[in-house]
């Protein structure tokens, strides 16, 4: 266990250890759960209480989610299916996905905590953690529970257990869990293959690593891994590997409206926090600190080093480089800086004593409750004293009920689909008591759960912002239906926003873009 004294004391003096600070210190664990803690309140209620509806990302997640499909043209479903879970259990769409996300951070917390215990020990493992709130992926962006925070968790457990499963020599079942965890990462988004690709590349360079390949049990993980997988890569063959269009889509899309570092640019920026607290609690100064670790803590060895370079760092230097060349998204680093910490500890070690842990442990209070504290006060402003519509400013519920009550006026049959202007159809339908399908793109490609007789059989509620003259792309839909607008306030500064509904009544024929029935319909 580690333990603290100042320099040159036995280790019979009391003076430091009667300090409720040593007394924390000795037990990490326990500091570690108030930190979860701390994270899951902060991060969780400030949300909850400033932002009038949920960010985009997760309004898709909750309407994907009631459709219970395995893939859909962009990703897994997995975050999608705990959205829809949580909203299950709680009945509300207000509260419960700031605690879903804020669950998987302190998930991957612990997961961190456990793999540089294994590595550094428990003090300096908490200190590793302590670094996370520094970081800007695990503070600001959390509230938007998606699939780049889905995987987080799992990108922190298969660096845990491939590394307690090649370091044991009775590692038997670490290879059955590390399979089972590596299949269903893939799950949360296909990106986790990406931290598969550099386990793989280490396992097969690290000698004592590969000896275990000798053995049963790394096999009967891969074949766990791929049953676990198997469902997916079949969904997405079927539906004709529409994510990799998306991909190719998106890719195109930012290389024509981001400059070619702006990639790299939000990254680092995203890690100045994590400069800054090493910098503020002393572990960039050259002196040895005036309390250090009293037990004898053996420097990280070469091949744990290399272990934290390979999986912590690989992933995210890797898509730096790519993003020169393709384009990519810059909230996808997320998940690809949980192990920063544990490489600068791993390097700083020596450097911390218990000063060091206490402006540690008061810079991750301060990044958790500050940074929090910060997004209630630029999101309120910004909605109600600047006007500045963002999405987390839109009424949900009053939009949902508008939704309602003009199909209700209209059509005696429940409101099954919402479609048009897509983000805001989605949300239309978000709180809704008939808890309408989205029709994404009105494009069945992309929300197979639409076909043909569901439209004739339940119609469709359009919906769009702005002028009530329709956009061009819903013209063929809307014909020579009425439209019929509402003004809704969202801001107290900001004039009202006009919402367009047109009702597709059931039982409407001809519509556009009529696409004809899947191949196994035509079969049988």
């Amino acid at each position: 266990m580690d333990s603290w004294l100042p320099v040159g004391l036995a280790v019979a003096s009391g003076r430091y250890r009667s300090s409720i600070w040593s007394t924390l210190v000795r037990y990490p664990e326990v500091v570690l759960a108030l930190l979860c803690l701390m994270q899951i309140l902060c991060w969780t209620v400030v949300p909850a209480l400033v932002d009038a509806a949920p960010p985009g990302d997760v309004v898709e997640g909750f309407m994907w989610g009631r459709e219970w499909v395995l893939l859909t043209y962009k990703h897994p479903q997995l975050p999608a299916w705990l959205l829809e879970a949580s909203h299950l259990l709680t009945g509300s769409f207000r509260w419960p996905q700031y605690l879903l996300s804020q669950l998987v951070v302190s998930t991957t917390f612990i997961f961190v905590y456990l793999l540089a215990r294994d590595m550094l020990g428990r003090t300096r493992a908490l200190a590793a953690v302590l670094l996370m709130p520094s970081i800007y992926f695990f503070g600001w962006p959390t509230p938007q529970f998606n699939h780049d925070y889905a995987q987080m968790p799992f990108w922190a457990a298969i660096s845990w257990l491939l590394w307690r499963a090649t370091r044991d020599t009775g590692s038997r079942w670490w290879w059955i869990v590390l399979g089972m965890v590596s299949g269903v990462g893939l799950y949360a988004k296909f990106s986790t293959g990406l931290l598969l690709l550099f386990g793989a590349i280490w396992l097969l360079s690290d000698t004592r690593a590969r000896t275990r390949l000798a053995t049963l049990w790394p096999w009967l993980g891969l074949a766990v891994f791929v049953a676990v997988a198997a469902p997916l890569a079949a969904q997405l063959y079927r539906i004709d590997f529409l994510p990799l269009t998306y991909v190719a889509g998106r890719d195109d899309w930012v290389m024509a409206h981001r400059a070619r570092l702006y990639y790299i640019g939000v990254q680092l920026a995203g890690l100045t926090g994590f400069l800054a607290v090493l910098a503020i609690s002393g572990l960039l100064r050259r002196e040895p600190p005036r309390k250090v670790v009293a037990v004898h803590m053996a420097p990280v060895g070469p091949r744990a080093f290399t272990y934290l370079l390979c999986m912590g760092l690989g992933p995210a230097i890797l898509v730096m480089v790519a993003s020169l060349f393709t384009g990519a998204g810059e909230a996808w680093g997320a998940p690809m800086y949980n192990l920063v910490g544990v490489v600068a500890i791993a390097c700083l070690g020596d450097r911390l004593g218990i000063s060091e842990m206490r402006r540690l442990a008061i810079c991750a209070l301060v990044c958790v409750i500050g940074v929090s504290g910060a997004y209630a006060t630029i999101r309120s402003t910004s909605c109600n004293v600047l006007g500045h519509m963002q999405p987390v400013c839109w009424p949900a519920q009053l939009v949902s009920d508008e939704a309602e009550t003009v199909w209700h006026e209209a059509s005696k049959g429940r409101l099954g689909i919402v479609g048009g202007d897509t983000g805001l159809a989605m949300l239309a339908g978000l709180n809704a008591y008939d808890e309408p399908s989205i029709f994404t793109g009105l494009d069945m490609r992309f929300a197979p759960w639409i076909t043909p007789k569901r439209l004739q059989d339940q119609g469709m509620l359009l919906i769009w912002q702005g002028s009530q003259k329709p956009p061009r792309r819903l013209m063929p839909w809307i014909k020579a239906l009425p439209v019929k607008t509402v003004m809704l306030g969202w801001s107290r500064q900001a004039p009202p926003v006009a919402i367009n509904f047109v009702v597709i009544p059931p039982g409407t024929h001809d519509l556009p873009n009529d696409p004809p029935a899947p191949p196994e319909d035509q079969e049988n």
